[in-house]
């Protein structure tokens, strides 16, 4: 039976469920892949903090390098994270012939174009299923399962701190800041939780996405981006009474011959299986034109959920070793030669229904003064609702809208943020209804 021989570069939480799962599940590994994953060394600055399991210390090194360049070593496990060291350090593996896995999506969303051609040029396999969705397999399904099928679009719900925090809010009606506070108490959100809650994290996933989507480099400034903070429990309730609930969702269609790229808070049916995801846990829904909508849900981040991604990669490239079939999968789906560059529309050209909250002052005409400026604008609205009735007072008025173009609704809002009769500033998030919009 062949040996292969695995170097795993950084053993925090996700590389501790690599070593863990290689070291404990050595056999039925074995079983299945027809062949001996053995893991000859760890990388990291640590090599004496307890991991929760026995580990041979004679597998420790603070070397990276050394790991890299061990001619032993069949294939290198990234898990360090970041955009310096980590791409350095697959960089050297690929041009020592070693094939790759990694789980960072930070890197991938950014220099990942550059390391994929570095891959295909050295005839080395770089896995990343690890890097989008956790243990769903995102990118399997866009890469193998939808071969087939021009993607329509995809939509997902692929942060879980995000998540956490709406659930709460939508459950107990707390305020974001306490919904936060808890997250950062049970683990579920950083101390610094900023590339979650303004939604860079799930942009990284989303530019990964794009890419296996529609064979396309997508600049992350590219993409739109909006974080959750603003979300009040009282958007939470309006939401609810007119059968929506409130996510973070990355949205991406092909619309003519550009793409839609987006994230940002989302109402959506609350019938939608997305709707019903809740708490740490991640979905994916993708609509091919052949197989209609597809679902993939799960958990899309934590130790052991991470690392049994990074263990289907390193299966999948101990069969290809094995075999002599190395570089039989193009790692974004399509030939390098048809990669090709597709326009991202600007998020002033999004055209959709929307939900406007106002706090507007409770005296007559108030109401035809908002709708005369959205109605000057081409903005047509659905329904209108106002709670409470507080004369000479500020209250909350909440507007649908019918289908509008993005840029006209920014223009107006900021036209009746200036009005005398308006408090503060407009509420405005996106819905995305069944029919795509």
């Amino acid at each position: 039976m062949k040996t292969i021989h695995i170097g795993v570069l950084g053993c925090g939480t996700v590389g501790t469920g690599v070593v863990r799962m290689l070291l404990e599940r050595r056999d039925l590994i074995r079983r299945r892949v027809g062949a001996d994953l053995v893991l000859k060394a760890i990388a990291d600055i640590d090599v004496d903090r307890d991991r929760g399991f026995p580990i041979d210390r004679a597998l420790f090194t603070k070397d990276a390098r050394q790991v890299v360049l061990d001619p032993q070593i069949d294939i290198v496990v990234e898990t360090i994270g970041g955009t310096t060291i980590a791409k350095d350090l697959i960089l050297m593996a690929i041009q020592n012939g070693k094939q790759v896995v990694t789980a960072n999506k930070a890197l991938l969303a950014g220099e990942g174009i550059q390391l994929f051609a570095k891959a295909w040029e050295n005839g080395i396999d770089l896995g990343f299923e690890a890097s989008v969705g956790g243990c769903m397999p995102v990118i399997k399904t866009l890469r193998e399962s939808l071969v087939g099928n021009a993607v329509v679009s995809v939509r997902g719900i692929l942060n879980g701190t995000c998540n956490t925090i709406l659930s709460k809010i939508t459950d107990e009606r707390c305020s974001f800041e306490e919904a936060l506070r808890e997250a950062q108490a049970r683990g579920f959100a950083e101390a610094d939780p900023t590339l979650d809650i303004e939604g860079i994290d799930t942009a990284h996933k989303l530019a990964i996405i794009i890419a296996l989507a529609y064979g396309t480099d997508v600049r992350l400034d590219d993409i739109y981006v909006e974080g959750i903070s603003r979300i009040t429990p009282m958007d939470i309730e309006f939401a609810e009474q007119f059968g929506y609930r409130i996510k973070l969702l990355a949205i991406c269609k092909r619309v003519d011959q550009a793409i839609e790229a987006r994230v940002h808070p989302t109402m959506i049916p609350a019938n939608n299986m997305l709707s019903n995801v809740n708490g740490p846990l991640n979905a994916v829904t993708i609509t091919g034109d052949a197989t209609g909508d597809t679902l993939l849900y799960g958990y899309g981040a934590g130790m052991m959920p991470t690392a049994s991604a990074v263990l289907s990669d390193l299966a999948d490239i101990a069969r290809n070793l094995m075999t002599g079939a190395v570089g039989r999968m193009p790692t974004l789906a399509f030939q390098p030669d048809a990669i090709q560059t597709i326009p991202i529309l600007p998020i002033d050209e999004l055209v959709s229904h929307y939900y406007i909250r106002f706090f507007a002052i409770d005296r007559p005409g108030v109401l035809s003064k908002i709708s005369g400026i959205l109605g000057n604008h081409g903005i047509s609205l659905e329904s209108v609702h106002q709670k409470g009735r507080k004369s000479n007072a500020s209250v909350p008025l909440v507007m649908f809208t019918h289908l509008a173009k993005e840029r006209d609704v920014r223009v107006a809002l900021t036209e009746i943020e200036r009005l005398d009769v308006v408090c503060g500033h407009p509420t405005l998030i996106r819905i995305e209804e069944p029919n795509g919009h």
